[in-house]
């Protein structure tokens, strides 16, 4: 049978790195989606609970020869989750958080058809110099990080003045490790003959 992938987001990041892999995929959104997780959760686990909630949200919308991709990314540092920032001020404090030391990026994946369901979750660490105010404030003022985790993307200015290294897949920082995805869907795609009959 063949297998058509649905991702189940609107991130234009994740449109991005899914695009990379060579294959289609069809966008899929509906209303609004519980994304709390109860408070004694291990921040670790917080991605895939929320990655699972967001395809349990799906599965009335599936038909047989789906697969929904749904996935959730959060950002820890010294304990404390962030997500993503409510405002301007919100973002600053986050990056404050961020600046001269590590944190871990966990992004939950979670894939499923009507007869079966695979999550796992993929962190990296993330090494930040030490950031000035005036280097925080003028990413927050000319990026408005307001829909990332942390408050920022690798991609952008804060992540070429940044980031001093990182550990584990650059891809799974933007918002989706496609290596592991890659690995978990070629069973059912044919990525290196994409445009064949």
């Amino acid at each position: 049978m063949k297998h058509r992938l649905v991702l189940a987001s609107n991130s234009p990041r994740r449109k991005e790195l899914l695009r990379g892999l060579g294959i289609d995929f069809e966008v899929r959104l509906i209303g609004d989606i519980d994304e709390s997780y109860p408070n004694d959760l291990p921040a670790n686990e917080v991605p895939v609970h929320i990655s699972k909630a967001k395809a349990a949200a799906y599965m009335d919308t599936m038909t047989e020869n789906e697969v929904i991709l749904t996935a959730d990314t959060v950002v820890v540092c010294d304990g404390e989750i962030l997500g993503k920032p409510h405002d301007a001020e919100d973002a600053r404090r986050m990056l404050g958080l961020l600046s001269g030391k590590s944190h871990e990026v966990i992004t939950g994946v979670t894939l499923s058809t009507l007869q079966w369901q695979r999550s796992f979750a993929v962190t990296t660490v993330v090494w930040f110099k030490e950031l000035s105010a005036d280097e925080i404030s003028f990413y927050v003022d000319n990026y408005r990080p307001f829909d990332k985790a942390g408050a920022y993307g690798i991609q952008e200015w804060i992540g070429y003045v940044g980031v001093q290294r990182i550990e584990g897949s650059y891809f799974n920082v933007m918002g989706l490790p496609v290596q592991r995805i890659y690995e978990e869907l070629k069973g059912y795609f044919d990525f290196l003959h994409p445009f064949e009959v």
